[in-house]
């Protein structure tokens, strides 16, 4: 058997029988925002829509989910909006997602308007 054939063979067997997979499992990625004083509600409600909308527009986002912060304890050191998406991989968020030509764009309309960013990624542990 030639070398070739060999290497054939052995990427068919790791495909078939899982090997060599990367089984990573889904990413979550937490990012929240905490919006310059001057920035109107107008002008944060059109960067959540413009976040929101990245859903649509790269497929490497397998969920998108947003909320206000709603804490009694008032640890939030004014960081009000927390956005967690989820992707397949580890590629999915650095490379699709990070240099999607539409989240450069997201990161125009963002940039005017935010003061501080906090983002934590995770994969889940169960």
């Amino acid at each position: 058997m030639n070398k070739t054939l060999l290497l054939v063979l052995a990427l068919g067997f790791q495909c078939a029988f899982g090997q060599g997979k990367t089984n990573e499992g889904p990413l979550q990625h937490v990012v929240i925002f905490k919006f310059k004083e001057t920035s109107s509600k107008s002008s944060i409600d059109s960067v959540v829509n413009a976040f929101t909308g990245l859903k649509k527009k790269i497929p490497a986002i397998k969920q998108l989910e947003w909320g206000l912060n709603d804490s009694p304890e008032n640890w939030h050191q004014g960081f009000t909006h927390c956005f967690i998406l989820t992707f397949d991989s580890k590629h999915d968020r650095d490379v699709t997602y990070q240099k999607h030509p539409a989240h450069l764009d997201f990161q125009k309309i963002l940039g005017p308007h935010m003061e501080k960013v906090f983002v934590v990624d995770y994969k889940a542990e169960r």
